[in-house]
């Protein structure tokens, strides 16, 4: 058998035409195989390090565009801006003016229709006497372009506007490309002039591939922390990831990026603890149960939607528990980019259980009870302390 290696392949071949000419055609074949294999590797090896690159730009063009139109609306709140939705939870112009945009920017920087499973749909602005407000959104979104001056492109109609909110309708799965949003992660935090996020991540297969976390009235500055008097009264994070990337962090305002790592601490005392800020949301005494047993002393830190995430990757604290009431299910949108900010920060996110958090099954999370988040070293131990707690609670321990 003759084998073939490296740049010489060809001129081997080139000197048996003179001398085997009934080999000519198969050794042929299998050179130009050869070369195209290594050729190949060689582009996949190119690809898979400049992966995602591109949609990442995206990404972040995109939810620093919907926290400027956010700012814009939270600024001059009025009450005739808050409605509710089915579920009677706030929604304002910003979360549908944030959609649209968001969806808007992928298509125009990407260069192809985009599918999202995103938390609004235009179905209430489709009802009658809901006119006005679909016009205050488009004027908001028209506004937002113009001022931004990236995009040279007419107004958007009401109806581009409908047609962008509703690109968020994808119901997701294992197979595919699927944007998902939650146009502000936090609105009740929004109306009341907190935190909140606009989340976006992208899914490949099922998988979380990347994620952005644009948290508009986050500090630059640790929180809790008493560094420069300048930085405190700064405000304005981005946080990004990509796998196998890292976490970055710069300001939305504009600066160099720095990459994030969540706190290394593994003595528990040392540990403080992130939960959301309504009881609603989260249960506060399973959460003070658990930190007992664990021996947390600090109290925990309660803040709104996925900021939570991005302070936690850049080590503002250890550990973040959620515990919904009975029966709530976890949307993809509330924790899909804040996932990948923390997991590429070296942190570890599962359920009570210790499965890690499963993106592929459409627009919800089967989860075992909750969610905890912490760093490496301490997730064994934290884990314990969430399945003693659990179980005390299942038997009605007067301590819960």
């Amino acid at each position: 058998m003759l084998a073939f290696s490296g740049s010489s392949t060809l001129q081997q071949v080139h000197l048996l035409c003179t001398t085997k000419p009934n080999l000519i055609k198969p050794l042929f074949t299998a050179a130009t195989t050869a070369l195209c294999t290594r050729r190949r590797a060689v582009v996949s090896s190119s690809s898979s390090s400049m992966s995602y690159d591109r949609e990442l730009s995206a990404a972040k063009k995109a939810a620093s565009l919907a926290a400027t139109l956010c700012q814009r609306v939270q600024k001059v709140l009025l009450q005739s801006d808050v409605h509710s939705k089915s579920d009677e939870s706030p929604v304002t112009v910003a979360d549908y003016g944030s959609q649209a945009l968001v969806s808007f920017v992928l298509e125009k920087e990407l260069h192809t229709e985009v599918t999202m499973v995103a938390e609004e749909d235009s179905a209430d602005l489709r009802n009658e006497g809901a006119n006005e407000t679909l016009e205050r959104i488009t004027k908001l979104i028209n506004e937002t372009i113009s001022s931004d001056g990236t995009y040279s492109v007419p107004p958007l109609s009401s109806e581009d506007v409908l047609t962008a909110i509703d690109r968020g309708n994808s119901e997701g799965g294992p197979s595919g490309r699927h944007w998902v949003l939650d146009p502000i992660d936090g609105t009740k935090g929004f109306v009341r002039g907190d935190q909140y996020a606009i989340a976006l991540a992208l899914l490949e297969d099922g998988k979380v591939v990347l994620g952005v976390l644009a948290c508009p009235n986050l500090p630059l500055s640790p929180i809790g922390s008493h560094g420069q008097s300048s930085l405190q009264k700064e405000v304005g994070c981005l946080f990004y990831a990509k796998v196998g990337g890292g976490t970055h962090m710069e300001s939305l305002a504009g600066s160099s990026p720095v990459k994030m790592h969540v706190c290394a601490t593994d003595d528990p005392a040392e540990a403080s603890f992130f939960e959301s800020f309504e009881a609603a949301h989260s249960s506060h005494d399973l959460s003070s149960a658990i930190a007992s047993k664990l021996g947390v002393r600090a109290p925990p830190v309660r803040m709104d939607s996925q900021a939570k995430y991005g302070a936690l990757a850049r080590g503002d604290g250890a550990i973040y528990l959620r515990f919904p009431r009975k029966g709530y299910r976890e949307k993809i949108w509330d924790h899909a980019a804040g996932c990948i900010v923390v997991t590429e920060a070296g942190g570890v996110a599962t359920d009570a259980a210790g499965n890690p958090l499963d993106f592929s099954k459409g627009k919800f999370l089967n989860l075992d009870t909750g969610i905890v988040v912490s760093n490496q070293k301490l997730m064994p131990s934290l884990l314990k302390a969430v399945r003693d707690s659990l179980n005390e609670a299942s038997r009605g321990s007067p301590s819960l």
